[in-house]
């Protein structure tokens, strides 16, 4: 690595103080594998003199390192932020160390960009704990909000540069499915002798974590998912799930560590209890896309949210659900790996990073992916003509309902009325006027499950696969009196 700082040493009280603060929150995490943090212990050429005792914590985000090194008198001797070699040109100095030498001046009083615990990483003084946490990154870590969008805009120069964006992902139903051992039904006991080992997970899909109590199920085609997403996007998880499962189900997922990093957020690391939010994730909104398959989960960000359909592989997943319906496994069965839902997704985070850095640019701060997503998605259903029959409540208005809003997202046309124009009626029963004008003009008849898989595949289904009668099959009998 080049780094774009040089070493700025600090003798003081307070920065004595602080690195012993840090030394015993490296040792005492050191004893707790669900608060781990990846430690580097290099030493760098100009540094040969200092004392081979020397502690240096790095904590890697998308574009770049903050690192700080003690030596062995455990004196504060070196604050920088490092970038590869190939990502430091066009990209503006960001070192600390200036910072560092203004604190050490009794004349210049320091701005406290960030705390551990309750001492300012840069001067070592104690002050009030304020701004956001970064526990994930390491327990006790904090940055004023002015030092997270410095950041940030740090962060997303060296990402273009590497022509890449940020990519949030959920584990839950999303790339993964557990299931508590007790809740195992007798039909799902056969999956106990399928099990691959904990020891060398890289080409397994299903384990048993006895010491969770649980079983794990991976999606299929996530592994070729995620090795072809790590070379368009740096990579968080983000689960609801607490720190110590989402640890071990990136373990599964990323057994070499090489996608995810510390990267890891988990819900003891949100800031606001049951939602999850983008404050945590050190990347630039427009930057930033995300896939889960719980929209409610993102109050503040479904324009960068891509949804998925849920994964139920397991029982006690479809009757978290309330779904009447039997679980994969109960089936003996599973998605599709090259046409399946994590397939579909990739093509659509392809397109939008096409669509990001097409023409080659060098000044990208216009794009916004949240702008693009929705480009993307106007796609798919663009050239329908859209009719709903005895779909909507009679007091719901047709414009205002869930679905309706749905379909001209994809890129259709709604309308209350039937004319040439109308390509499909989307109804409930086929005894509807509608639907008879349908038939006899050889239009489209589908029911609403056509717009919901086109919504979570991000493409236009087939038809034939949608049709009344296969309603009928499932037992459906979610009709209500046509407006």
């Amino acid at each position: 690595k080049m780094s774009v700082a040089s070493d700025s040493p600090v003798h003081s009280s307070s920065s004595d103080d602080l690195a012993a603060f840090l030394e015993t929150e490296l040792d005492s995490d050191s004893d707790s594998s669900s608060e781990s943090f990846p430690i580097g212990q290099a030493q760098d050429d100009d540094d040969a003199q200092v004392s081979n005792h020397r502690t240096n914590f790095e904590f890697s985000f998308g574009g770049f390192s903050i690192v700080l090194a003690f030596d062995g008198t455990r004196t504060l001797k070196r604050q920088k932020l490092e970038y590869p070699e190939d990502e430091t040109e066009n990209v503006a100095s960001v070192t600390f160390s200036e910072e560092i030498s203004e604190a050490s001046s009794s004349k210049v009083p320091c701005e406290h960009p960030g705390t551990f615990g309750n001492m300012c990483f840069v001067c070592g003084q104690k002050v009030e704990v304020t701004g956001v946490s970064f526990g994930y990154i390491h327990k006790g870590f904090k940055l004023q909000q002015d030092e997270v969008t410095r950041l940030r805009d740090i962060d997303m120069k060296a990402l273009q540069s590497q022509r890449k964006l940020c990519l949030v992902l959920d584990l839950d139903h999303t790339l993964l499915n557990s299931t508590v051992l007790r809740d195992l039904k007798p039909e799902e006991e056969y999956l106990k002798s399928h099990t691959h080992s904990l020891q060398d997970v890289s080409g397994g899909h299903i384990f048993m974590l006895e010491f969770m109590h649980m079983m794990t199920k991976l999606r299929p085609f996530v592994h070729s998912f995620l090795k072809e997403a790590s070379t368009m996007f740096v990579m968080y998880i983000y689960t609801m799930g607490d720190r110590p499962y989402a640890r071990q189900m990136a373990k599964l997922l990323d057994p070499k560590g090489e996608y995810f990093g510390e990267r890891i957020i988990s819900r003891d690391d949100g800031t606001v209890k049951h939602q999850k939010s983008l404050d945590v994730v050190l990347g630039q909104e427009k930057a930033v896309l995300i896939l889960d398959d719980t929209e409610n989960a993102w109050p503040g960000h479904k324009d960068n949210l891509i949804v998925i359909e849920r994964y139920h592989f397991f029982a006690s997943s479809c009757k978290q659900f309330d779904h009447r319906f039997q679980s994969l496994s109960q089936l003996k069965s599973d998605e599709s790996e090259p046409d399946g839902v994590l397939s579909a997704v990739l093509k659509v985070l392809k397109q939008t990073h096409s669509l990001f850095f097409q023409d080659g640019g060098e000044d990208l701060s216009s794009r916004d992916v949240r702008s693009l997503l929705k480009q993307v998605r106007k796609e798919i259903l663009k050239g329908c003509k859209v009719v709903f029959s005895r779909v909507f409540p009679t007091k719901c208005q047709a414009e205002d309902h869930p679905l309706w809003r749905v379909a001209e997202g994809l890129g259709a046309t709604c309308a209350t009325e039937v004319d040439a124009s109308v390509t499909h009626v989307v109804a409930m029963d086929v005894g509807t006027e509608k639907v008879r004008w349908a038939i006899r003009e050889k239009k489209f008849v589908v029911h609403r499950g056509w717009i919901d898989a086109a919504n979570y595949l991000w493409k236009k289904q087939p038809e034939e696969n949608f049709g009344l009668e296969q309603l009928k099959k499932q037992g459906t009998d979610d009709v209500t009196v046509e407006k």
